[in-house]
This record gives C-alpha cells, structure tokens and sequence, in this order.
C-alpha cells in the first residue's frame, strides 16, 4: 500500500522540478489534478515478529544508485532507522521522514531499543519501552516497527531482516566503547544520512521540565496530583499552595490594575469628545451670536430698517408747490367739522371742505 503512495509522491516531485508552468515538464504539459485524499495510513505500522517474510526467494541488495533509480514496486527499498525515541516529538518525526524519502520506492523499518539497553548504554528514560513502541507505531512514515532492536547492529540482525541501508545522521554516535556504533554500517557502503532538526531533542525538552520544575510541580499540585506521587516534601508542597495562592492575588490586582486603566481611558476618551462638542457648541453660539448682535449683525440692520419706516412714518407730506391750494384764501363760509352750526353739505362741499382743513392745519404748522 505505501510503495505506490512513495511513487506517487515522487513523481509529483518530478513535475515540480521540471521548467513548465506550474512546476510541470515540458514534455509532461500540465500536470493533471488529483483527487483530494490522505496519504497517511489509517492504522498503526505493524510489529516485525507479526509480518511474514517469505525467506525462500532470494534477496539481493540493491546499490545506492539502483535506489537511486527506482525500484519495481514488488522490490522497496528497505531502509532501517533504529533509536529510543523517548518523548517521541518533531525532530523524530523529521528524521524518518528523510529516511522514508531518501529513495522513490522505499519500505521503512524503526527499531525502538528496550528500557534495559537504553537504561545501560544511555540512561534512564521518562517513557517506558511499551509507550516508546506505540508511539513510534503511529508516525505516518514508518511501515514496520522493530521492538528490543540491538545496541550494534550486525549482520545477522541486517540479514533477518533483509536491510538495504541504515539511516541515520552523520555525526559520529559514540556508545559501547565505540567512537562510532555506526562506522562498519559506513565501511560496508550501507549508510545513508540525514540531518538532524536542529532547536529540539529530547534532552533539551527535559532539561526545559527541569529548569521550570517548580511551575510544573504546582501545576500538577493544583490539578489533583499528590505531593508523594510529584517526590515532594511536605514544607516544598505548602510552599508551593502559598505560591499559587500569591500569584492568585497578583493576578486579581493586574486585572483590576488593567481594568482601572481602561476605565480611565475610556473617561478621557469621552472627555474629550465632550470638550470637543462644547468647544464645537460654543463656536456656534459666539457666530450666531455676532451674526445678531455684531456692529454688521442683522439686528443694526432692523433697527436701521425700523427707525427709517417710523421716520417715513411721522414725518408729513409735503403738498405739491403747483398745487392751487396755496393761492386760495380760506372761503368765509369754511367751518370746523365738529361744528353743528352748518347745514349737511353735499359731496362737493365735503371735499372742499376737507381741503380747506388741510390747508388751515398746513398753516398751523408754518405758524
């Protein structure tokens, strides 16, 4: 099932080296699309004691530059990486997937060594050799686990197994009296590097739980671990409850802090648009004001307007100069409208009546 899913992924690697348009060949064209699916297998990478092997065919090794090539898919390259793999994280998980892409059509084997060896040759592990299997087993490159692998291999072990090529970084492994467990795997032209993620490792995630040990501690404290379970003294468990305790207030006085220093933000922010307002209001009053009020405002221009219509008003008209009415005499029979003395008179009458008022009234007034 993975051989072909390996041919696949190259050949795809093919077109993108080519020089046509979207990574495709010239001679390819375009590529064609391909259905969306995952490559990643649905279940976990068998044990090696439970994969059959049919010994009787005889198996040859391949050259690296026959790997190189590739092989029929009847024929994967088998590659072995061997490790502890202990709080199993990316830089594993990297590593094997270099050793499964180092050839087109390559079958991965992972040996995992037991707690008593790496406890020997190395040190004491945080994960236990069941777990170091199982999560080994899960990563998506491998396609076979090997559990109690070997310090050193030899070539017993490589033949059982029918191993093309080691994979493993260059840089020197000394263990088991031995500058380099690896340096006959090289001498034999079976060694096939990779290189090391570079930033995590194992020991570089202890040495992290190991700096911030107390944090971790009052961590699991405060999640229901006891403190025998945690190898913690009973003076360091209270010390650690006082801790949590304090770091609780602290925290409640930084909320209140950050939520004080919100409020007053948000209080000057609309102080500011207040003043802003008044400041826009009273602009507006002090124009409308003067737009009144002001020496050209409009109200000295009604008063201008009004005093002119009162003078218009009050002042008297002045009788034409070629009007008759200033060569007549007042006739004899003229009398005062109130007067009850003279008869009614008719409609001539009235209106020469009425001039000769005018006239008499113009009279007082140049009297």
């Amino acid at each position: 099932m993975e051989p072909p899913t390996s041919s696949r992924l190259n050949s795809r690697k093919r077109r993108k080296d080519g020089s046509g348009p979207n990574g495709a060949a010239e001679l390819d064209g375009i590529p064609p699309k391909m259905s969306r699916r995952s490559f990643g297998l649905r279940e976990p990478a068998p044990f090696s004691d439970e994969v059959e092997i049919d010994y009787s065919k005889p198996y040859i090794r391949v050259t690296y530059e026959e790997a190189l090539r590739g092989t029929p898919l009847d024929r994967p390259v088998r590659v072995y990486a061997d490790g502890i793999f202990d709080l199993f994280h990316s830089g594993h998980a990297r590593a094997l997937m270099q050793a499964k892409n180092l050839f087109p059509n390559t079958y991965l084997i992972v040996g995992v060594c037991s707690d008593e060896l790496t406890h020997n040759f190395k040190g004491f592990t945080v994960m236990n050799e069941n777990e170091r299997y199982d999560a080994v087993q899960h990563c998506r490159y491998v396609d076979e686990v090997v559990r109690n692998a070997p310090w050193t291999l030899t070539p017993e072990f490589l033949a059982e197994h029918r191993i093309d090529f080691v994979a493993h970084d260059d840089i020197p492994y000394s263990s088991a009296g031995s500058d380099d467990v690896y340096k006959h795997i090289k001498e034999a032209g079976m060694f096939a590097p990779t290189q090391r993620t570079e930033g995590i490792s194992t020991s570089d995630i202890i040495t992290r739980i190991v700096r911030d040990y107390d944090v971790y501690a009052r961590r699991n404290l405060q999640r229901g671990y006891t403190a025998k379970e945690l190898n913690v003294s009973f003076i360091n468990e209270k010390k650690y409850h006082l801790q949590e305790r304090v770091d609780k207030v602290k925290k409640r006085v930084k909320d209140v802090e950050e939520k004080s220093k919100e409020f007053v933000q948000k209080v000057e922010e609309k102080s500011i648009d207040l003043i802003q307002k008044w400041e826009e209001k009273s602009r507006e009053f002090i124009g409308n004001f003067l737009e009144m009020f002001g020496p050209e405002g409009a109200l000295k221009h009604m008063l201008k307007e009004g005093k002119g219509r009162m003078l218009q008003a009050i002042s008297p008209k002045q009788s034409p100069s070629s009007s008759p009415t200033h060569d007549r005499s007042p006739s004899p029979s003229f009398r005062w409208p109130f007067s009850t003395k003279t008869p009614p008179s008719s409609p001539a009458n009235r209106s020469r009546n009425k001039s000769a008022v005018t006239y008499d009234i113009s009279e007082d007034e140049e009297d």
